[in-house]
């Protein structure tokens, strides 16, 4: 974890990138019970004994030369991804990479991935540990200072000519950002720039997050096309591309934004929507998380998805709307390692899922 300037060593990686960031810059569905199979893992209970979690950390090999860090988020789709460092040698692409997780038990779950494909390659996926990922990390600080020694800038693999011939209407589309970044650093990255407060759209997935991409508008397009000198600077460690965009391609990316992120109610309810769960809880612990209230097993329904993994999502049905209206402020609490989002929901919403399979 990061306190203060300082690194203290724990087998959470969930403050994984504000630790890489900080060497850099010193030198980071379904209801029902799922379907028996071998594929699916059953994690050690939430505690460890005697000893800290392993770094959940591990590695890749074989990724496709063009693979992005968006193609790695969804080859893992469901986990949480803490960081993403992709291995260069002699400075090409090796076809590996390193994938930071928020836990140390979604290891074994990023295991099972093993040999499955990314576009048409296959892909090996090893159990990795903190010594080879910080290697890789100083790999990559010795590089950027043997190349660059006074210069933010990173040359890009290859320029694309054709960006040079798009019309320019106002947006730009970035790719590559770090996935902590923020509205102030895109605003620092395009100092000179006037941005409005309504100026910058993160892109997020269908869990409602981040995916590495933003757009932005600005003022005139003659400020977008001056904007595109920034091709190739880094934030941070991370060389940013950018792209020509439309306001056409803005309106579609926020209405496909809004759809990832749970829509309250038009009126309460006495249906919550948890969102966070760890993938091996079962009834039994949302029964404990909601100790305080009287809840039968039928009236939890957790989602899974195509598969028959858990989505890390459920609904559960409360006696009453006083209830549901007062288990709210267990928003953001833990259950085990994690906390837990909670939403009012609806019974329309609840049944959705079944209506779409």
């Amino acid at each position: 974890m990061f306190f203060r300037g300082k690194y203290v060593d724990a087998g959470d990686g969930r403050e994984m990138g504000l630790k890489r960031q900080r060497v850099m810059d010193q030198g980071s569905s379904y209801y029902s019970t799922p379907p028996a199979s071998n594929f699916l893992y059953n994690p050690p209970a939430y505690s460890y004994v005697n000893q800290p979690p392993a770094f959940p950390v591990v590695r890749l090999r074989g990724l496709p030369f063009d693979c992005s860090e968006t193609d790695i988020i969804e080859f893992f789709h469901g986990l949480d991804i803490v960081d993403i460092l992709f291995v260069h040698k002699h400075g090409k692409f090796a076809g590996e990479a390193f994938c930071v997780l928020g836990y140390a038990f979604q290891v074994e779950y990023a295991l099972q991935k093993n040999r499955e494909n990314i576009g048409k390659r296959y892909v090996e996926v090893f159990r990795s540990n903190r010594q080879e990922y910080y290697k890789g990390i100083c790999n990559v600080v010795s590089d950027s200072r043997i190349a660059r020694p006074r210069s933010p800038r990173r040359a890009l693999p290859k320029r694309d000519p054709s960006k040079d011939n798009v019309p320019h209407t106002g947006v730009i589309r970035l790719r590559g950002l770090p996935f902590t970044a923020n509205r102030d650093d895109i605003v620092d990255f395009f100092k000179g720039f006037v941005l409005l407060d309504d100026s910058v759209y993160f892109m997020v997935n269908s869990e409602g997050k981040v995916t590495g991409e933003a757009y932005v508008k600005f003022e005139s397009p003659e400020d977008s096309k001056a904007a595109m000198m920034e091709d190739g600077t880094c934030i941070g460690n991370r060389y940013i591309e950018l792209f020509p965009s439309s306001f056409e391609e803005w309106e579609e990316a926020v209405t496909k934004g809004r759809r990832n992120v749970p829509k309250p109610p038009e009126e309460d309810t006495n249906v919550l929507r948890m969102r966070g769960l760890p993938y091996q809880a079962g009834k039994e612990e949302i029964l404990d998380f909601f100790k305080e209230f009287t809840i039968s097993e039928d009236a939890i329904h957790i989602t899974y998805n195509s598969e028959g993994r858990s989505t890390g999502e459920a609904f559960v049905e409360f006696a009453s709307l006083e209830d549901s209206k007062a288990a709210l402020a267990k928003d953001r609490m833990t259950l085990g390692s994690r906390y837990i989002e909670l939403f009012m929901s609806s019974p329309e919403e609840m049944r959705d899922p079944v209506l779409r399979g």
